[in-house]
């Protein structure tokens, strides 16, 4: 609890709409969930990280042949255990999963925090933002004094540190100042360089978010 103060993501929140898990099943193909694997979405990098505009926001293509294979969004076979809809972050790894019904995982490359920024544990997410205002708290304006310009926020924009989306994680009723978030930085993911929150490309935040609800448990391990 003590890193809660050095938190570099801490914003003003809103609510979300409670969106349900695609749980269909058609076929046999083994490990893999048809319904999701036959997605362009998730299967096709030209297609994933093409341009796209987004709540009037014209979001870039992502040169993906620069980001390394395993950090592009794909369907694993589920290794976590968890409850299907569970979000689990392996730090180590640096790697995002989406449990998904079936025994199957949709996968995210992450961006993680530095030494002495993260944070683990069991949590739920409370609520997410598309276009999150982002407010740097204190400590990181003491580090960073160019920033007291957004101490009253940064609206949300191309630029935006929390990029297009921003999940909040709430362990026991209270904000953890921690949250799974975009960012315009697509070249970071897979490296620890953030202030502990967990950063993922925009268009595959965009993609998570559009496939969890409010309350879904976290685990970061």
């Amino acid at each position: 609890m003590a890193l809660l103060g050095v938190a570099g993501c801490s914003t003003v929140g809103g609510g979300m709409p409670a969106l349900e898990l695609d749980d269909t099943v058609t076929g046999s193909v083994p490990h893999i969930r048809p319904s999701i694997s036959v997605d362009k979405n998730i299967t096709s990098p030209d297609v994933m990280y093409a341009s796209v505009t987004d709540n009037g926001f014209d979001l870039p293509e992502v040169p993906y042949l620069k980001v390394k294979p395993e950090f592009r969004r794909q369907i694993v076979v589920d290794t976590t255990g968890e409850a299907p809809g569970t979000i689990v972050v392996h730090l180590k790894e640096r790697m995002l999963y989406l449990v998904q019904p079936g025994g199957d995982a949709i996968r995210y490359g992450v961006g993680i925090g530095k030494d002495g920024f993260r944070w683990s544990g069991r949590a739920n997410i409370q609520y997410g933002k598309e276009w999150p205002t982002w407010t740097p708290p204190p400590e990181m304006i003491q580090r960073k004094p160019e920033l007291v310009k957004w101490q009253g926020g940064q609206p949300g924009g191309l630029t935006n540190p929390l990029g297009a989306r921003a999940l909040y994680i709430y362990q026991d009723g209270k904000d953890t100042g921690y949250r799974i978030h975009g960012s315009p930085e697509w070249w970071s993911i897979g490296q620890a360089m953030s202030s502990g929150c967990v950063r993922l490309i925009n268009q595959d935040i965009i993609d998570l978010y559009s496939r969890v609800s409010k309350k879904n448990p976290v685990v970061v391990l």
